[in-house]
């Protein structure tokens, strides 16, 4: 069912509460908050402009962290009001609570197209736990509700559904942002019927958090390319040796299953054959979850099926690489989702660098429709620069997983349907 967008509603003179993920990377810098990366903060502007233009009162409402019900003062969103206020051109206000007399207040003096961001709502315990109190307090203030943060749509917080109840129980309406409305149609309407050939590419570190993805891709794609460490539990299902490689052992009969299916579904998986290894040596240092902290040495191409005992594997090798990017050129549908190996360290880069220019080769040259599903996959294209040259970069990690399994997301059935 289609739900109504911020163009379907009138909004002029209204005071709108709009759910935005500014759940932005910060660090400390001189004893102040810095923000890192401002892309979450971008990508709302569209909706904003547009409800600045259409005349509502703007309200927003973000977390930041997980502050587990304290005021924690590095988690404050007030370093966010500036940075938004600086984007989009115009003074952003900001209260330093979420509910209360002082935010209703200060909504109520709001003139139309103006912006006031409220402080952290995970300062509040209720607010994961969906409070239905806590909620009422929060939509106190709305006549409007409007979510433009798929990325914490999987959750059923009071910000991301239980506002959006009260407020259609009042008679208002809830409609998706600008933001959502484009990853429901590209992680949804798109991949619902998509054109052929239709290749997803897999990374990351598990099958078990994609099993359910790949059991349901398997039904619709015609080639899947299976890269990062997920890649090694496949292998050792099939009788191979991986080292020392991150593996699943328990997930081996998941990978079976996965591999069975493909075949009587006559979809190509493709398997890496060759990779790039390293010997990982125990520095005798721990990290900040107290874990051991292993220095990666002797990198080398490994060429065999079985990988050395004392080895690990971290990138698919340039074979595997000019394999997969032969597939990818050909498609006319891309969904990628996980990198192909360590990419954050540039000796294990180099495979997914590889398919990233592929997918944008793809895009570019072949006219073919490229969605890319949120997290690492994301961190990589635009770290190679090349983060403008797809069609579509899903703003959800978690979220985007479990809308592409096909599970119905909390803050998007919450929503009133046209």
């Amino acid at each position: 069912m289609a739900k109504l967008t911020v163009n379907d509603v009138d909004v002029r003179g209204k005071r709108v509460f709009v759910r935005v993920d500014y759940n932005v990377p910060m660090e400390e810098k001189d004893g102040q908050m810095v923000i890192n990366d401002a892309t979450r903060i971008k990508e709302t502007l569209p909706t904003l402009e547009l409800l600045i233009n259409k005349g509502a009162r703007i309200i927003l409402a973000a977390h930041l962290g997980r502050p587990k019900g304290t005021r924690e003062p590095s988690m404050s969103l007030r370093p966010v009001a500036a940075k938004l206020a600086d984007m989009i051109r115009r003074p952003v206000a900001f209260v330093d609570d979420c509910i209360g007399e002082k935010v209703e207040n200060t909504a109520k003096a709001l003139k139309d197209g103006d912006i006031l961001l409220l402080e952290n709502v995970r300062y509040y315990n209720e607010e994961e736990a969906n409070d239905a109190a806590f909620a009422e307090k929060l939509a106190k203030v709305a006549e409007i509700y409007v979510n433009d943060a798929f990325g914490a749509a999987h959750r059923a917080h009071a910000s991301t559904e239980g506002v959006a109840r009260f407020v259609t129980k009042r008679g208002g309406k809830a409609a998706a942002g600008l933001l959502m409305e484009r990853e429901l149609k590209f992680l949804g309407d798109e991949l619902e019927h998509p054109a052929r050939p239709f290749v997803v590419i897999l990374g990351g570190a598990k099958v078990s958090d994609k099993i359910r993805v790949i059991d349901r891709l398997l039904e619709k794609a015609d080639t899947i390319l299976v890269g990062g460490a997920m890649a090694y539990t496949f292998k050792l299902a099939m009788g191979y040796k991986t080292g020392k490689s991150l593996v699943e052992p328990d997930a081996t009969q998941v990978a079976v299953r996965a591999l069975a299916k493909a075949a009587e579904r006559g979809v190509r998986f493709l398997l890496p054959t060759d990779n790039v290894i390293a010997t990982p040596v125990d520095t005798g240092k721990v990290n900040k979850k107290g874990k051991p902290v292993f220095e990666m040495q002797n990198s080398r191409l490994n060429t065999a099926a079985d990988i050395p005992e004392d080895a690990e594997g971290f990138d698919i090798g340039p074979d595997t690489a000019k394999r997969y990017a032969e597939v990818i050129r050909h498609a006319k549908t891309i969904l990628w989702n996980g990198p192909m190996g360590m990419f954050e360290d540039a000796r294990f880069a180099e495979g997914t660098t590889a398919v990233a220019k592929a997918v944008v080769d793809a895009s570019q040259q072949n006219g073919a429709k490229s969605i890319i599903g949120g997290g690492d996959s994301v961190k990589a294209l635009n770290k190679a620069g090349l983060g403008d040259k797809v069609t579509f970069m899903s703003t959800g990690g978690g979220a985007s997983l479990e809308f592409l399994e096909g599970a119905e997301l909390p803050g998007v059935a919450a929503l009133s349907n046209k």
